[in-house]
């Protein structure tokens, strides 16, 4: 087992990261986008990406606890499968984050734009403010973050319970038939879009090292995190369906629909700030684990050395950092300048976030000890990965993604090698000159 390295992250600010990273911004959108593809048997999708959620968290909280490194799913796959391994699931984690961050920061956007006024233009800066204070805020260290995340963890929860409980009167039963306008079968493409709200339980191992106490205190988290966060998605589902009803696939904002509702008025400036709490927790949560990430990619070999500087516990990848704000604002500038819709760019993100799935419930499979509850939570998350996989292979092409950055991480890796391998050529001789006041 690996010595657990002491870091400042207390079980309370691990489930507060937890539920940023997981929550996030699926509850903005999604639920609206799941019941436009299944009415409400979208709700089956929900319960069961809540129930499939569960032993993945308690996977990669126990291979947490027993191998904290910065490296997170990456090391994992190391210690059970090489370097090649580590190398793709490293690459396929760290550029997910930034078109998801992309994808994120818009959906918040949008809700401040409808707010504001102003359209895309406000979608554009809210998204570009959004990032850049997330940046800032890792860039202080994880101290801050940690204590940001647990504050807006705690306000998240009371408005979303508080949206949910003032609306409910206005449910109505009939808003529940037909129950599967679609046919059943549609609850397999909206649980594939559901997938990116449950993608998050991998995300803080990244960060395993930094708990004071991993072993004790990340299987807390992780356990906290899926009672909250599987409570507070099934609630705001149920309640987009049971009181918008058929404008429930319609809206893109359903909780400001619920908000409005529940307050009787205009909640187009809470829903926003609702949006813009969500947003920070994601992106927060995601930043702070793919710049540890790089900084592991670096020490290791699997990209440039020079992102190595922070990658031991209770340092701050700066370098890891600036490539993460770096490739989400490039990928923001590229959806804007081209207009790809946000739908495309979850599902892109999905595909890499189930590839690191499986590999890493395939390497607690080998590396967690057998007849313990770690390995035997691998056994049925292996489970819930092949059904990932299932749901994400409906979307076909975005599976390609994936395979190609493993393709680029071995390429890489494969050059790192042979210049590695290859000795330097001995510099040629200068050539000896006439001795002094000799003549030619």
């Amino acid at each position: 087992m690996t010595t657990p390295a002491h870091g400042h992250l207390s079980a309370l600010q691990g489930t507060a990261l937890y539920i940023g990273a997981v929550l996030g911004t699926g509850v903005i959108a999604l639920p609206s986008l799941a019941a436009e593809a299944a009415g409400p048997a979208s709700l089956l999708a929900w319960l069961g990406l809540v129930v499939l959620s569960a032993p993945l968290a308690a996977t990669f909280a126990a291979l947490g606890a027993r191998h904290p490194d910065a490296g997170g799913v990456a090391t994992y796959a190391r210690h059970a499968f090489g370097e090649r391994a580590f190398a793709v699931v490293g690459w396929c984690f760290l550029l997910a984050v930034p078109p998801g961050a992309a994808a994120a920061a818009l959906f918040g956007g949008a809700y401040v734009a409808a707010a504001l006024g102003g359209g895309t233009a406000t979608t554009a800066v809210t998204a570009l403010v959004l990032m850049s204070g997330v940046t800032a805020a890792n860039a202080a260290g994880l101290k801050v973050t940690g204590r940001l995340q647990t504050v807006l963890a705690a306000v998240l929860a009371a408005l979303l319970l508080s949206a949910v409980a003032l609306s409910l009167p206005d449910a109505r039963a009939a808003h529940l038939e037909p129950f599967a306008p679609h046919g059943w079968t549609a609850v397999g493409p909206a649980a594939a879009l559901l997938v990116w709200s449950f993608a998050g339980w991998e995300a803080i191992t990244h960060l395993a090292g930094e708990f004071r106490r991993p072993e004790r205190d990340l299987p807390r988290a992780a356990g906290a995190a899926v009672v909250v966060v599987g409570a507070l998605y099934l609630l705001v589902a149920f309640a987009v369906v049971a009181v918008l009803g058929p404008a429930a696939g319609e809206t893109e904002a359903p909780l400001g629909e619920l908000m409005a509702r529940a307050m009787g008025t205009d909640a187009r400036f809470p829903a926003a700030a609702a949006a813009v709490l969500l947003t920070t927790g994601t992106m927060n949560a995601y930043y702070a684990g793919a710049a540890n990430l790089a900084a592991a990619l670096g020490r290791d070999g699997a990209l440039p050395p020079w992102l190595a500087r922070g990658s031991a516990a209770g340092e701050i990848p700066r370098r890891g950092l600036g490539l993460v704000a770096g490739l989400g604002t490039v990928a923001l500038t590229t959806v804007l300048a081209t207009g790809v819709g946000t739908d495309r760019l979850v599902l892109l993100t999905t595909g890499s976030f189930v590839t690191v799935y499986a590999v890493g419930v395939a390497a607690a499979l080998r590396l967690l000890p057998r007849r313990t509850a770690g390995h035997r939570a691998a056994v049925a998350a292996s489970g819930a990965v092949l059904l990932m996989v299932a749901m994400v292979a409906m979307s076909g092409v975005y599976l390609l993604w994936p395979l190609a950055v493993a393709g680029a991480a071995l390429l890489y890796r494969a050059r790192a090698a042979r210049r590695s391998a290859t000795p330097p050529v001995p510099r040629p001789r200068a050539e000896a000159g006439p001795a002094r006041g000799s003549r030619r």
